[in-house]
């Protein structure tokens, strides 16, 4: 995962990435509802948020511990969620939190915090493992810190 990622000073970057990262944290922390009026807020087009939201992160002050959200839908099939866990069990990941919906036309979304400090695999590699486990899809990685 770390091939794909830079580190870059923001003083050379397009002020709307840090942009991105405000709205983000507008909408994180409830000041603001809507992308839309987080967008226009912080001087943004919605599109661009879409555009940018997955791919700008913060890295952050916490020494040893590295937490990251993971974006799934699975088939409604039983066992499947367990399938997943044992993923994230055999890569050394610590499930902080699951939160799945109903299922809709035979399949649910699932996010999970995931505590990745004791990973002996890349977020990378437990994403491709994961997307590889039969009935996942639309697997993401949806924030890292």
């Amino acid at each position: 995962m770390l091939e794909n990622y830079l580190i870059v000073h923001k003083s050379i970057l397009p002020d709307k990435y840090e942009k991105v990262l405000e709205a983000r944290r507008l909408l994180e922390t409830g000041q603001e509802k809507e992308v839309s009026q987080a967008a226009r807020r912080v001087g943004i087009s919605r599109s661009t948020y879409y555009k940018y939201r997955d791919y700008i992160f913060e890295p952050s002050d916490r020494e040893g511990s590295r937490n990251a959200v993971l974006e799934m839908m699975l088939d409604h099939r039983a066992g499947l969620l367990s399938s997943v866990l044992a993923v994230l069990s055999d890569a050394g990941a610590n499930v902080l939190t699951i939160t799945q919906s109903l299922p809709i036309r035979g399949k649910a979304s699932v996010t999970l915090s995931v505590d990745i400090s004791g990973m002996h695999a890349s977020p990378a590699e437990l994403m491709d493992t994961i997307a590889a486990v039969p009935g996942v899809s639309g697997s993401r990685l949806v924030d890292l810190e």
